[in-house]
């Protein structure tokens, strides 16, 4: 249903624009000649009859398109409802699990203060410059 909507939708996109392209503007606009079929009072008001249809259409199509996207939408939340901590226990026979950074409890914790901390290493210093330095911005 959604598909066969939006395929309406874009070809009266298409036909719309095809419309607007054809009235005649200040500038001539693509159709300009002043005598044939497309002349005249009634040339405009079959244009501008029609592309009040066409924008009609496209509006009730995006209305359309819009209340099938809200109807299909499952109602559901970005952040996990689960709030138990308890892991599934694995099946019986199954290897043991350990987590991948065992030791350190990560470097949120070492720079929080909690956990061990890392042995402080100096760096060592820059040998001092042979020759007259050039000023630098930092």
């Amino acid at each position: 249903m959604l598909s066969v909507v939006i395929v309406i939708h874009l070809m009266l996109v298409v036909a719309m624009i095809g419309v607007v392209l054809l009235q005649k503007s200040e500038g001539g606009g693509l159709v300009s000649t002043s005598s044939g079929f497309m002349t005249g009072r009634g040339t405009a008001n079959v244009l501008t009859r029609t592309t009040a249809l066409l924008a009609a259409g496209f509006f009730l199509t995006s209305l359309a398109l819009s209340l099938l996207a809200a109807h299909n939408r499952e109602g559901g939340s970005l952040i996990p409802t689960n709030t138990s901590t308890q892991q599934p226990a694995p099946p019986p026979g199954a290897p043991p699990t350990t987590p991948l950074n065992s030791g350190s409890g990560g470097l949120l914790n070492q720079l929080g203060g909690s956990g061990k901390t890392p042995p402080a290493t100096t760096p060592n210093p820059a040998p001092p410059p042979s020759g007259p330095q050039v000023p630098r911005s930092h």
